[in-house]
């Protein structure tokens, strides 16, 4: 919807809950607007989370290189995460470039760059080059000095307590 509008590139990441959540929010709004949206993820492989099939039934083009679940958390980083997120940046880089979607969310971006999945410069270059009207969101911890400088907003989540941390794990529908 190239109606003159300006995109922003918009930040979610911290150590708390919630940053692909909001994300997703605003990418259901988007599409309720009438834009057009893609939903990458840079790192999320194994079972399929539960708001995918929902992005997809709205029309939302979503792009999961990932097959596998990722090395991040039990070891370091795979050959397989490494291919999934330069796959995944290949993707992000080509979507943001051709512009027919108002809206790209690049879920879990700032992990693929802030554990050295992929380099910042080739994500940096492709938010810059973007058409003018695409707006653009990166979640995840860790983002970067760079990411965050050439955001137009920075949303750090912070957690305060966790269920978590009484031992609750994940919840299908909540969490995943």
């Amino acid at each position: 919807m190239t109606d003159g509008r300006r995109g922003y590139v918009q930040v979610y990441t911290g150590d708390g809950k919630g940053k692909t959540t909001a994300g997703v929010g605003l990418a259901v709004r988007a599409v309720g607007a009438g834009l057009r949206v893609a939903f990458v993820q840079f790192v999320k492989g194994g079972a399929r989370s539960s708001e995918l099939a929902v992005l997809e039934g709205l029309g939302v083009r979503v792009e999961r290189p990932a097959r596998a679940s990722t090395g991040l958390l039990a070891g370091g980083p795979t050959d397989e995460d490494r291919r999934a997120a330069g796959e995944a940046l290949a993707l992000a880089a080509a979507i943001l470039s051709a512009g027919d979607h108002d809206v790209v969310v690049l879920d879990e971006a700032n992990v693929a760059v802030s554990s050295g999945l992929v380099a910042e410069k080739p994500l940096l270059d492709a938010i810059v080059a973007r058409p003018s009207h695409v707006d653009v969101v990166l979640t995840g911890r860790g983002a970067t000095t760079g990411i965050m400088g050439a955001a137009d907003l920075v949303t750090e989540m912070v957690p305060r307590k966790h269920y978590f941390d009484a031992g609750v794990p994940a919840r299908r529908g909540i969490e995943f």
